[in-house]
């Protein structure tokens, strides 16, 4: 069951909203202390947050205040819910259009329309399991070339079994080759009385046509044998090879396939002509782009949408870049998502403590356009 946490500065209306959801849900609590409101987030860890403050003013303070405060309401994956009234309306709903918040309800003063809380917190849920089902491009990706390597793995393992049957082949064929020099030798030092003290030959022709014999028979036979063995292997190498081959097909396809999905890329920058250069490169490059002018508006985006890549200013108003890249590497589930750096300082100190708090790599203003997107491409495929 999902937890829902009601926040407001009055426990009447908290009783009221938490009727209307007692029916449906179990694991509901109420926040009514400002002093203690990041505190109760972090303790309750909602999936879905109901604002329902008076006047709508009051939750854009309480929500801001949450990104200032809390350890986890950056990174904690949920939705919000804003209850407000017919003057409100216009301006709630630019601020869902805007990802501030997840959805609205008329509900000030009264409502008629009991079920439509309880219905908006289903839908909520309903986003929130998909956010956490969905794979990004960069984790399709990432298996696209595993898949890959497996296709190399089998080949490089297939040929070098192959390689390696030849090889005994030729080996027990030289063993074979050897062992009859040998015995040839051998019969003909008997023949030539060399072994006269030892044996005594009465019959030469008769002991070379017996060893004869004996290197067709028993020895070639069994050295043939061997050989003979080895044959199923080489067939099941060929066979298996064969029958991988559609299936490695259809992988050398999903990759390719991955490869031309429009990776989604995060641009946290507070200059607007900034974001309007970033927008214009990476549109051409059929990009799927989120924009942040501020760290915190860039943690609250990471809650309900994940992007493949974050390109990153350094200084911005509120949380500075820094700042913000520790806040995201230090949740597991975000820790993954390459950050670069795009920023007009380019001194060491700044490179450094930027790859030291986790960002993958860094571009400088003004940038230029081919390095941009080579270093987008190193890291997204």
């Amino acid at each position: 069951m999902p937890i829902i946490l009601i926040a407001t500065d009055n426990a009447e209306d908290a009783k009221v909203v938490k009727q209307q959801l007692d029916n449906e849900y179990e694991n509901i609590f109420i926040s009514t202390n400002p002093d203690q409101a990041a505190q109760d987030f972090d303790t309750y860890r909602p999936d879905v947050l109901v604002l329902a403050f008076n006047v709508l003013e009051k939750a854009e303070r309480y929500y801001l205040g949450l990104f200032r405060i809390s350890s986890v309401v950056h990174t904690h994956p949920h939705r919000t819910l804003i209850l407000c009234n017919k003057d409100e309306l216009r301006r709630v709903y630019e601020l869902c259009q805007k990802d501030y918040f997840d959805d609205y309800i008329l509900f000030w003063p009264t409502t008629h329309d009991f079920t439509r809380l309880a219905m908006a917190v289903y839908h909520a849920m309903q986003d929130l399991t998909a956010l956490k089902a969905d794979p990004s491009a960069v984790e399709l990706a990432a298996q696209a070339r595993r898949l890959a390597g497996l296709e190399y793995m089998l080949d490089r393992n297939l040929t070098e079994g192959s390689e390696r049957v030849e090889a005994i082949s030729h080996s027990i064929a030289c063993v074979e080759q050897d062992v009859k020099v040998t015995l040839d030798g051998f019969s003909e030092r008997l023949s030539q009385g060399d072994f006269s003290n030892l044996v005594e030959v009465k019959d030469a022709k008769g002991l070379q046509h017996e060893i004869g014999l004996l290197q067709q028979g028993a020895i070639h036979g069994s050295f043939h044998s061997a050989v003979e063995s080895i044959e199923p292997l080489k067939t099941w190498a060929q066979t298996f090879q064969k029958e991988c081959a559609s299936h490695l097909e259809s992988a050398r396809a999903l990759k390719t396939m991955v490869e031309k999905m429009p990776g989604t890329i995060m641009v946290v920058d507070d200059d607007d002509l900034m974001r309007k250069a970033f927008r214009t490169v990476l549109v051409e490059e059929n990009y799927e782009l989120m924009f942040a002018v501020g760290g915190i508006e860039a943690l609250s985006l990471l809650r309900k949408r994940r992007p493949d890549l974050i390109l990153m200013d350094m200084m911005m108003p509120g949380i500075d870049g820094l700042e913000t890249i520790r806040r995201i590497k230090s949740d597991e589930q975000f820790s993954t998502i390459p950050i670069i750096m795009v920023t007009g300082n380019s001194e060491k100190t700044v490179v450094t403590n930027c790859l030291k708090a986790g960002a993958a790599g860094f571009v400088v203003k003004p940038f230029n356009r081919k390095t941009l997107l080579d270093k987008i491409r190193k890291f997204l495929y």
